[in-house]
């Protein structure tokens, strides 16, 4: 029996895939708990039994860190790291510690943006994996961006002074002990690299909690069924993008069932109706078995968990990690791309025509669900750790 210390961010998309390889753990007898800056968050993703050790350092939302939904590019970019997740390491760093002190993990599972899990693993001298819940950085995300890349690299470097090892050289978003992909080189690309140390396993989709009440009787047959989601991170910029959207569907409405996922209530309260369901939430996995396309704003969980159900996608990516990963499904040919902020109805619903009716776009994303399923997810994932976990004893 081994121990594994999963150090996340308090994002629900850098838990979720967690959540699918610590069961796996768990259940294979293994010893498993959390450190993150939000444990209630970790609970309800991963279960209220989850032990989690709670860290200090700013959550998404609070005051300090509501990052202005107008910035785009390099500057939404560096506000992420500047205002988020650098100050968030500094933060975690003592409760990280604290918590391998007591936990005594034989492997520390840092997420590539939870710094403090791979800097204070190395300072200790434990082995550590990283967890790459997006696979923007390896396949060109900061191409053409230089400045940024050497100030991020700069930064990194003061942040090791600070936490890790001084004479270490890994970079701590990228374990050279083990580096699991939740992704597959069919969608990263060409650029994708190749190392034994690295694996690419696929999305991780086990373990998600369930959630009752959706009306799955509202679904229909004759129509194609379209989900319409910006993520969990998104409801601030949304409201002009969801409306074009509504307006698209509607024209559609003989044709398309859509389903809208509004966590910030930004349309009215009255749409709805046979043929455009509006909810704030809804079981994402178990809809998407029933979707003929999704539109998104390209977050890396949904565009996998998309292409793991074979169903094609219209991105409208919005910043960070989002234009890398719109680019890596337009070159696999599986989905189409869309300006976020400049699309009209009639563009969008062109799109949407498209990826439905064209054969090429949903035999692409065939492609890469069967590179996915092959890729072993959660239970892959699982084994490399215990792998790892056995070697370094």
């Amino acid at each position: 029996m081994s121990g594994f210390l999963f150090v996340v961010p308090p994002l629900t998309g850098h838990i979720n895939p967690a959540v699918g390889v610590a069961d796996r753990l768990a259940a294979r007898g293994h010893r498993v708990a959390w450190a993150c800056a939000d444990p209630g968050l970790v609970r309800r993703l991963a279960g209220p039994g989850a032990p989690v050790f709670g860290c200090a350092g700013p959550v998404p939302g609070a005051e300090g860190v509501v990052r202005p939904p107008e910035l785009r590019g390099a500057e939404a970019l560096k506000f992420l790291w500047e205002w988020y997740l650098l100050p968030l390491a500094d933060a975690m760093a003592p409760g990280v510690r604290a918590a391998v002190e007591e936990f005594r993990p034989d492997v520390v599972v840092a997420d590539q943006q939870a710094f403090a899990g791979a800097l204070v693993a190395e300072r200790l001298g434990l082995p550590w994996a990283t967890s790459a819940t997006t696979s923007a950085e390896f396949s060109g995300a900061y191409d053409g961006l230089p400045k940024v890349a050497e100030w991020l690299r700069r930064r990194l470097a003061e942040l090791r002074e600070r936490l890790g090892d001084p004479s270490g050289t890994a970079d701590p978003r990228s374990s050279p002990h083990l580096l699991l992909i939740f992704s597959s080189p069919e969608l990263v690309g060409p650029q994708a690299p190749s190392a034994p140390h690295i694996h690419y396993v696929g999305p991780s989709l086990a373990g998600r909690p369930h959630r009752p009440g959706f009306p799955w009787e509202w679904l229909t047959p004759g129509r194609a069924k379209v989900l319409v989601t910006l993520g969990t991170a998104n409801a601030d910029a949304g409201a002009r993008f969801l409306a074009a959207c509504r307006e698209a569907l509607r024209e559609r409405a003989d044709r398309v069932q859509a389903v809208l996922v509004d966590p910030g209530g930004v349309l009215p309260a009255q749409d709805g109706g046979k043929d455009l369901l509006v909810l704030p939430s809804v079981p994402q996995l178990a809809l998407l078995e029933r979707m003929d396309a999704v539109i998104c704003h390209a977050g890396h969980n949904t565009v996998c968990e998309a292409l793991w159900h074979g169903v094609p996608l219209v991105t409208a990516p919005i910043r960070d990690d989002q234009p890398v990963i719109a680019a890596q499904v337009v070159d696999a040919g599986a989905g189409l791309r869309v300006k976020f902020g400049r699309v009209t109805a009639d563009r969008l619903g062109t799109a949407l025509d498209t990826v439905l009716h064209d054969p090429a776009h949903r035999a692409a994303a065939a492609r890469v669900r069967t590179a996915f399923r092959a890729a072993g997810g959660a239970p892959a994932a699982a084994a490399h750790l215990e792998r790892l976990a056995t070697e370094s004893r």
